[in-house]
C-alpha cells in the first residue's frame, strides 16, 4: 500500500530520517514509536506530502507520490490529530462533510454518509448533527475529527497522537472505538503515538524508530518477546514486560468448560492481563467468562494463566 525506499530528510542541515526502508500493507493499522525527535511524526507527513523527503523514494498504490498533485493525494487520504481542528462556526454535519462537499458529492449522498459515520462512532444523528463544535465534549470532538477523516472513503487514514490531550477514561474509550471502526472498515492506518499502552492495543504491527532509523518492526508480541535490543526493552518496559504479554492474549483461551462459580465475572474477550488484576483485587483463584449477553462460557483458573507452558489442560 505504502512504500519507503532509502528515505532521507533533514531540516536545516540536521537529518532526522536516515536511510528509512518500510512497508505499510493494505488493511493493516501500523503503529509509529519513538521517543521525541525520533522521526514519527516527521515519517506520517511525508506520507501524504505535508514534508517532501530528500533522498530516496515513497511508493503509493505502487506509484511515487511525486506523480500525484498534491491535492489528489491527499484527498485520498484521510488526516486525524491531536488537536482536532474542527471548525467552529460549522455544525458536526457540515465538519463531517468537508470533503465530500470538495469533491462534489450530491447532497443526499452526503447526508447519508454523515449519518453513516455519526451511528459508526455511536453519536445518535438526529442529536449530533446540527450541534456545534463547542457543544461537544472533547472525547466527542475527537469522534467527529475522526469521522471527517474517513468521510470520503479515503484509502489511508493518517493519524498523529489523535487521543494524547484527552483525560484517559476518554482516552480509553476512544482506544476502543478506534480498534472496533478499523475491524469493521479494514481500512489502512497509520497512527503515530508515544503511548506504549496504547501502540499494543491497537497495533497489528508496531515499528519504533530511533534518531531517523527503524529499530524494530513486527507484532506487538514479537516485540515484546523478542525486542531487537536494550533499547525496545526498555521503551516497550523491561519491568513489566510479562504483564503486557497477558494483555494480548484473552481469557478465553484458557477457560475452562465447567458450570459457573459463586462470585464474580468477567467478559470472555477480557485480557489475560484483566483477569490476573481481578483476581489479585478479589482474592479468589477463578473467575466466570461470561458472553455479550451474560451467559457463562466457562471458569478462568489462575492455576492456569502460571502453568508452564504446554502444562494447561
Amino acid at each position: 500500500m505504502i512504500e519507503f525506499l532509502n528515505i532521507s530528510k533533514s531540516y536545516g542541515g540536521l537529518r532526522v530520517i536516515e536511510g528509512l526502508n518500510l512497508k505499510v500493507k493494505r488493511g493493516e493499522l501500523l503503529v509509529v514509536m519513538g521517543a521525541s525527535g525520533s522521526g514519527k511524526s516527521t515519517l506520517l507527513k511525508m506520507i501524504n506530502r505535508m514534508e517532501d523527503h530528500d533522498v530516496g523514494r515513497i511508493l503509493f498504490d505502487g506509484e511515487e507520490i511525486y506523480k500525484f498533485k498534491v491535492r489528489a493525494l491527499r484527498l485520498r487520504m484521510g488526516y486525524a490529530i491531536q488537536s482536532v481542528g474542527l471548525f467552529p462556526h460549522w455544525t458536526v454535519a457540515r465538519n463531517i462533510a468537508t470533503v465530500p462537499q470538495m469533491l462534489g458529492w450530491e447532497t443526499r449522498r452526503i447526508d447519508q454518509r454523515v449519518t453513516e459515520l455519526l451511528q459508526l462512532f455511536q453519536l445518535e444523528p438526529a442529536l449530533y448533527r446540527q450541534r456545534y463544535p463547542h457543544q461537544l465534549s472533547g472525547g466527542q470532538q475527537q469522534r467527529i475529527g475522526v469521522a471527517r477523516a474517513l468521510a470520503a472513503d479515503p484509502d489511508v487514514l493518517l493519524m498523529d497522537e489523535p487521543f494524547g490531550a484527552l483525560d484517559p477514561v476518554t482516552r480509553a474509550t476512544l482506544q476502543g472505538e478506534l480498534k472496533r471502526v478499523h475491524q469493521l472498515s479494514g481500512k489502512t492506518i497509520v497512527l503515530v503515538t508515544h503511548d506504549v499502552d496504547e501502540a499494543l492495543l491497537l497495533a497489528t504491527r508496531i515499528v519504533l524508530l530511533d534518531q531517523g532509523q527503524v529499530v524494530q518492526v513486527g507484532t506487538p508480541l514479537e516485540l515484546l518477546a523478542s525486542p531487537a535490543n536494550d533499547l525496545v526493552r526498555d521503551f516497550v518496559g523491561r519491568g513489566d514486560i510479562g504483564i503486557k504479554l497477558l494483555s494480548l492474549q484473552p481469557a478465553s483461551r484458557l477457560v475452562r468448560l465447567e458450570p459457573a462459580l459463586a462470585g464474580g465475572s468477567l467478559p470472555a474477550q477480557a485480557s489475560l492481563r484483566e483477569a490476573v488484576s481481578f483476581m489479585s483485587l478479589h482474592q479468589v483463584a477463578e473467575v466466570n467468562l461470561v458472553d455479550a449477553a451474560g451467559r457463562p462460557v466457562g471458569v478462568l483458573h489462575a492455576a492456569d494463566i502460571f502453568a508452564p507452558r504446554g502444562a494447561t489442560p
